[in-house]
């Protein structure tokens, strides 16, 4: 069998863990991505499918099924489709060496009859050899614009969930999730203070958390409100 090559620059950030992952509204895909990294789940597991807005958590989901998989030496890949469509199709040759696919934005590839195509062939492939197979989208199944019939018979048959965007109060809580696991301490009144001054987005709130501690480490401070509007000039 040919060695599959990866797309240089796609890489799994450290930081999308199970763990890291605070589910607020969308705790049953959760527990269903975690059953199907499980190492009984095959391919007679459910076909899971996960669409929601950008920062609604599926990208970091799919990176951490592929975390999961890898952790116990078994081999996983994840295809930001939107990044990696520049490769063709070609891209899904021989990835049911694999034991789990994650393709993200499915939508990028959609109406796109080589792809489609090469998608479907790939389904085959998986599911003969008995691997698994987790797919993310901005839309459902059933409002992509598939042109191949049999894609999109194969599409109907996944388990779908809408990863539903985080209320405000779960977001205090997701970030204070993640500043712990840093060994920060992230009071609620500053938590609110960052979600009422800076994005709404969660992987920009992220990054923001990531900027205050690097920050409060080299002034070895705590997180205030002070703090925060000397370091982000608010």
């Amino acid at each position: 069998m040919k060695p599959i090559q990866l797309p240089l620059g796609v890489r799994l950030r450290d930081d999308a863990t199970f763990a890291n992952f605070y589910p607020g509204a969308n705790a049953a895909a959760l527990g269903y991505v975690e059953r199907l990294c499980s190492p009984e789940a095959g391919w007679s597991d459910e076909l899971i499918f996960l669409w929601g807005k950008v920062g609604a958590g599926r990208s970091h989901l799919l990176q951490a099924a592929c975390l999961r998989i890898e952790e116990r030496g078994q081999q996983a890949i994840y295809l930001p489709l939107a990044e990696v469509a520049g490769y063709g199709p070609e891209l899904f040759d021989n990835l049911e060496q694999c034991d789990l696919v994650c393709l993200d934005d499915l939508d990028a590839i959609v109406g796109d009859s080589a792809w489609e195509e090469g998608l479907f062939h790939l389904f085959n492939r998986l599911r003969d050899s008995g691997r698994r197979l987790l797919l993310a989208a901005s839309e459902p199944p059933r409002e992509l614009p598939v042109a191949l019939p049999d894609l999109q018979s194969r599409l109907t048959l996944a388990l779908v969930f809408q990863l539903k965007e985080l209320s405000d109060e779960d977001k205090l809580r997701a970030l204070q999730l993640r500043a712990s696991r840093r060994g920060l301490n992230l009071p609620d009144d500053v938590g609110r203070f960052i979600l009422t001054r800076g994005s709404r987005s969660m992987s920009a709130l992220f990054e923001l958390l990531d900027r205050l501690d690097h920050a409060s480490l080299q002034a070895q401070r705590k997180l205030t409100i002070p703090f925060l509007k000397e370091t982000l000039d608010w």
